[in-house]
């Protein structure tokens, strides 16, 4: 279970990401904003929005099962300089995919969007995966940027036990996630500082988000990948350690022949936070195709 969800490390050192100038600017110039969609007003969307309004057809980012919203800073503070609009979301607690589908459609409705881009981290990228898939009659994505994704939740052998998560205390889903603490250790600065903050993030989130992100990670369930076919997909990954196999990239592309594969060095299972001078030079490369058209995610330099 370790491997699976990431490795977090668990000690309570203060997070140099946290103090650093570059988060303390992204959280005093970007307001975080609240939005409820669905009947059950305590299912809150919690978001950042940052570049231009003009621009209907945003990136949107999903994060992974530990992360929230701000895990996105350094996308949104790059890529909104270059004149693009990027907004960075941390879904309600939703039990069921069904759910979520219905909800983000909600979502992109009460914030008149067009077809946007999406960038989904681990979780976020299946889940962007299955609305994609799910929505095909009336598409509402024009692109995907999958970062150490997959495709299957059946390489996680936790379907049966995914049903109890509901149940479980939230220290115990923590450590689900966390594994081993010494874990990354060896590790460049800019992994080990992406892991601290991802578990920081991690002690954020209540026992309900967390059962239910688990819950929708390890429930049986599968992309059709024919549906997507005709999309265009990034696929951003790392050759160096991270809760990705070999085995779940290499089925990502049979999944998608079609798609643009971005190779990192390295980056671990955070590179939009360790190296995201890589990873937002890969979203704009693929960003930059739909310019000058209506689903542009720029503003009018």
């Amino acid at each position: 279970m370790e491997k699976v969800f990431g490795l977090l490390g668990g000690h309570k050192s203060q997070c140099c990401i946290e103090v650093d100038e570059k988060y303390q600017l992204f959280r005093s110039n970007v307001p975080q904003r609240k939005i409820v969609v669905d009947e059950d007003s305590s299912k809150v969307w919690t978001l950042y929005d940052s570049g231009p309004r003009s621009v209907h057809s945003p990136l949107l980012c999903f994060p992974p099962v530990s992360g929230t919203a701000d895990v996105f800073f350094l996308q949104l503070m790059s890529l909104t300089a270059k004149g693009c609009r990027v907004i960075a979301l941390q879904y309600p607690t939703y039990w069921t995919l069904g759910e979520f589908v219905r909800g983000f459609i909600k979502l992109l409705d009460t914030l008149r969007l067009d077809k946007v881009h999406i960038f989904g981290a681990s979780l976020g990228g299946f889940l962007a995966q299955k609305f994609v898939d799910s929505t095909i009659h009336c598409p509402r994505v024009q692109s995907l940027i999958l970062c150490n994704s997959f495709a299957d939740t059946a390489i996680f052998n936790h379907s049966d036990s995914a049903v109890l998560f509901w149940a479980m205390p939230a220290i115990l889903l923590r450590k689900l996630v966390m594994g081993n603490a010494d874990v990354y250790a060896n590790k460049d600065k800019a992994i080990r500082e992406s892991v601290e903050f991802m578990s920081e993030k991690l002690e954020s989130l209540s026992q309900s988000e967390l059962a239910s992100r688990l819950t929708l990670n390890c429930i049986n369930c599968y992309v059709e990948p024919q549906r997507l076919q005709s999309l265009p997909i990034t696929i951003i990954d790392v050759f160096d350690d991270c809760a990705i196999s070999e085995g779940v990239r290499e089925e990502l592309y049979k999944f998608y022949p079609h798609a643009k594969r971005a190779h990192l060095k390295s980056g671990g299972n955070f590179p939009y936070l360790s190296r995201s001078e890589e990873v937002n030079m890969h979203v704009l490369i693929h960003l930059r195709q739909f310019e000058q058209t209506r689903f542009s995610a720029f503003g009018e330099q």
